[in-house]
């Protein structure tokens, strides 16, 4: 049987494409493949449980029309457009209210993007914003009157692996944050995780870390900076977000995923929330092609992706809190009545 990753690695030498189409035709529901979408796309999988009023898809993005918001010159990859139209047809189905953009790292610091997608989502939206040091404070306090309440370290796509390197990005972070009560969200994996727990552990904001901390299912519990990510948020020093899940699985059921999900939430499910990584961008560049070539989104079945938690937080309470109460604290969004 094919795995995720075999699938989505098959299709990166242009000769492999109608091949792995044809394969992904008969793989199950949800498998990515880099094949076009087809306007504002529905869940191939309905929902199963009760999805708790101001439930929140703490991880989204919005690439615009790139005549109206260009990407960054130096990014690695170029996705499709996703719009706020399209995200509000795909909550809608999954009958989620809330919803927090982040911005990408193909627009690198221009958040206009995010900023658009939250305007047309109103109230229940929430940015998270990219910044360096020459983003003025007067920027920053105008998106925090549109509802930005954290800034994202993309060490992951930036490929920042040294600690000492990183070290010093957390510390400017936190430093130029720590007086407006946002926090600060990384993209990273558990090598820099590991080799920062000090510094999150006396942070003076909030830290979240993007899909699973960058754990590999295929690794299991005892992976190197796991057991640290687990202490983190254990202490309540850190939150998680359990989001992503099909990039941290090789398998089309994520059933990999499900000891690392329940070790997370066992540790304190009052730091876990989650969501859907929509709408999926694929920023492996396939060889042969340029980061400014578009590259397609993947695939993925959100139906799937949310009904994980019924396995993963089998009592409706610890969900109702991975879905509303921990967004709203963390987001600040408004009490629902």
């Amino acid at each position: 049987m094919l795995t995720r990753r075999q699938i989505l690695r098959g299709a990166l030498t242009a000769g492999a494409v109608s091949r792995v189409r044809t394969l992904l035709a008969q793989a199950s529901q949800g498998t990515p493949a880099r094949v076009p979408r087809w306007g504002p796309r529905q869940p191939a999988t309905p929902v199963s449980f009760d999805v708790p009023p101001g439930a929140c898809d703490c991880h989204t993005h919005i690439h615009g029309d790139p005549a109206k918001f260009p990407f960054f010159a130096g990014r690695v990859y170029t996705p499709e457009t996703a719009l706020p139209e399209e995200m509000a047809v795909l909550h809608k189905a999954l009958r989620i209210q809330r919803v927090v953009i982040v911005t990408p790292s193909v627009y690198g610091t221009d958040n206009s993007a995010t900023l658009y997608g939250m305007e047309a989502r109103g109230r229940d939206a929430r940015g998270v914003a990219v910044i360096d040091d020459k983003t003025p404070d007067g920027e920053l306090d105008a998106m925090g009157r549109a509802g930005v309440c954290g800034i994202r370290l993309n060490f992951g796509t930036a490929s920042i692996n040294d600690p000492a390197v990183g070290r010093r990005l957390f510390q400017a972070a936190t430093e130029r944050v720590k007086g407006r009560a946002w926090h600060v969200q990384m993209n990273t994996d558990l090598t820099m995780i590991a080799a920062l727990k000090d510094l999150v552990a006396v942070s003076p904001v909030p830290i979240v870390f993007d899909h699973f901390g960058g754990a590999r299912a295929a690794r299991g519990l005892q992976q190197p900076g796991f057991a640290e990510l687990v202490g983190l948020v254990r202490s309540g020093k850190a939150y998680v977000k359990i989001s992503g899940a099909y990039r941290v699985s090789t398998l089309a059921d994520y059933a990999d995923v499900v000891p690392l999900a329940k070790a997370l939430i066992a540790a304190n499910p009052e730091r876990v929330v989650w969501g859907t990584d929509w709408p999926h961008p694929d920023p492996v560049t396939p060889p042969g092609r340029k980061p400014t070539d578009v590259t397609p989104l993947l695939r993925i079945d959100d139906g799937r992706l949310l009904n994980q938690l019924v396995v993963w937080a089998p009592d409706p309470e610890v969900r109702r809190t991975i879905l509303m109460d921990n967004p709203a604290r963390l987001y600040a969004f408004p009490p629902i009545w």
